[in-house]
């Protein structure tokens, strides 16, 4: 995937077909291209979605930038075409598959960013909570107006919304199904900054750059202890964030960050460094 030549182009817009794929600054640029259907989430979608996503983690890109195609839509929920002939059984199927999606999305190594620009209801703003960051432009709208439509979230937005926004802010947006102006969303802590659209690529290829300079294994480490204090009790995850602190040592970054410090003199310490290998092992942070 890394150069996109022509050759590579053309196979992935037949592969993903419901996506328009570009590459920049060692991340993917992942538009949903479906402007006639309000870019919703139908079932062919949301596999090519999650493919996409496996394609990308083997690449060695470091993030993804999702956006919607064109100006008045990021994601229209999931696709209500599709699913008004559902029967309960199928109904729940669909749900299980959107939501495998967004679990997926939450394990990835990768930063994910959700650049929204337009209308994020739904499908589409439970798409948006699974990724890492959140930026909106300043005419968006945000929220989970499905019980006015006689459903209700189906893509885990009252699981996660609730840990993004809490509890009475979620109860509210769940059982009123109001759309809520982006600079709203930025007061409540659901999206993590609000920009004019002009500025949404800058601000995602701002957020990629700082991920770039960032090791991955400790990018990774840190996104998986993060959002395992969504689920663990306490104990468990300070055992989860121990376990991935260690791994981190198994890695020469941290121990050769603090012997250039000590060498040109920007970490001064009382400790003695008589090896190499005390440094690594006892240096301070």
């Amino acid at each position: 995937m890394n150069g996109f030549n022509e050759r590579g182009g053309r196979e992935l817009r037949n592969r993903f077909p419901n996506l328009a794929i570009s590459q920049a600054q060692d991340a993917l640029w992942v538009t949903i291209n479906r402007p006639g259907d309000r870019n919703s989430l139908d079932s062919e979608t949301i596999a090519q979605l999650q493919a996409q996503l496996e394609v990308a983690e083997a690449s060695g890109v470091r993030a993804i930038v999702y956006q919607g195609s064109g100006e008045k839509y990021f994601i229209g929920g999931a696709d209500g075409v599709e699913m008004y002939r559902l029967c309960p059984d199928e109904a729940r199927g669909f749900s299980v598959r959107i939501q495998r999606l967004f679990n997926r999305m939450e394990r990835s190594p990768l930063l994910l960013i959700a650049a929204i620009d337009g209308l994020c209801f739904g499908g589409g703003l439970e798409f948006a909570l699974a990724c890492d960051l959140r930026v909106a432009s300043d005419g968006s709208r945000l929220g989970l107006p499905e019980v006015k439509l006689g459903i209700i979230p189906g893509g885990g937005g009252t699981q996660r919304l609730p840990r993004v926004v809490g509890f009475g802010r979620a109860v509210e947006m769940i059982l009123c199904g109001r759309l809520h102006p982006a600079h709203d969303a930025l007061e409540m802590g659901l999206v993590h900054a609000v920009v004019p659209a002009t500025q949404l690529v800058n601000w995602a290829a701002e957020m990629v750059a700082r991920v770039n300079a960032i090791p991955a294994f400790a990018f990774a480490a840190a996104k998986r202890a993060v959002y395992g204090s969504r689920s663990l009790p306490l104990e468990a995850g300070l055992g989860l964030e121990a376990d991935r602190f260690a791994e981190c040592f198994a890695e020469n970054y941290f121990a050769d960050r603090v012997r250039e410090q000590l060498a040109d003199g920007r970490l001064q310490s009382t400790r003695e460094t008589h090896t190499e290998r005390e440094v690594g092992e006892h240096g301070d942070v």
